[in-house]
């Protein structure tokens, strides 16, 4: 029998994270590269991805992680992206598409179609063009892992996030097909689908104190989460524990979900 570690082992794996400088993507890098995985850190701005590259290095004691920015509404860049990590650290293995947008909070009444539009290219065309950029090769090699960074809000309606809900339950689905494709070649695609995290992303949601408290007293867990909260599913996601889990959707809200009805 394997060593129970041996499940999680993600030594001479290469790893794409979106959205990697801050937050939810700076803390999945920080784990992949701590269970093994080389890890390229993405951004718009290099100057905002090499501190985290610095860091990891040093924590890790070896040279495991590498900056390329990337902005991630331009398709020729996130082909660059790839091209580039292809050619420094071999076939990408692990593609984490955590890179998204919101650029307008209220009614759809007030949204402008450039705002919808980036919400749509951002959250829905780039994880789709990453995936289709990175395929060849998992499909060559018979194994992958795409992990989408969905969220709660993919399942249910907002009036002041519809834009972002509907790029996130998009997202899902996008998830569910590119499984169904690609799963005859032992490729496995799911999302991640966090509750309100503590980031600078979701200040809106969390940063005011009364808010909170209203909140978070009504969780189960009675707390938002933390970016390294969702960083061990991606783990999983990307191991060969999760070798047989393919178009799924992993929630992880501090309960939020299970406890709508008290909201």
């Amino acid at each position: 029998m394997a060593e129970p570690d041996s499940l999680l082992d993600l030594t001479g794996k290469t790893a794409i994270v979106t959205g990697a400088s801050r937050g939810i993507g700076e803390a999945i890098a920080r784990r992949l590269a701590q269970y093994g995985a080389n890890v390229v850190v993405s951004s718009r701005k290099l100057d905002a991805c090499e501190p985290v590259v610095n860091s990891i290095n040093m924590l890790e004691g070896r040279e495991t992680a590498f900056a390329i920015p990337c902005n991630i509404t331009h398709k020729e860049e996130l082909q660059r992206l790839v091209d580039e990590t292809k050619a420094k650290l071999g076939p990408v293995d692990i593609l984490v598409a955590n890179a998204a947008v919101n650029p307008y909070y209220g009614p759809a009444s007030g949204m402008t179609d450039e705002q919808f539009d980036k919400v749509i290219d951002c959250n829905v065309k780039s994880p789709h063009w990453l995936s289709q950029m990175v395929l060849p090769d998992m499909r060559a090699k018979k194994d992958g892992s795409i992990i989408i960074i969905s969220s709660i809000g993919g399942f249910f309606g907002s009036s002041s996030l519809g834009a972002y809900n509907i790029s996130k339950a998009a997202d899902l689905q996008l998830a569910r097909n590119l499984a169904v494709e690609v799963g005859p070649d032992n490729v496995r695609v799911n999302c991640i689908c966090p509750g309100v995290v503590k980031t600078h992303f979701a200040e809106a949601l969390w940063k005011d104190p009364k808010i909170e408290k209203v909140m978070t007293e009504r969780l189960p867990l009675r707390r938002f989460g933390e970016p390294d909260d969702i960083a061990g599913a991606a783990v999983f996601l990307a191991s060969p524990a999760a070798r047989w889990m393919t178009g799924q959707a992993m929630i992880i809200d501090g309960g939020a979900m299970i406890s709508l009805g008290e909201l």
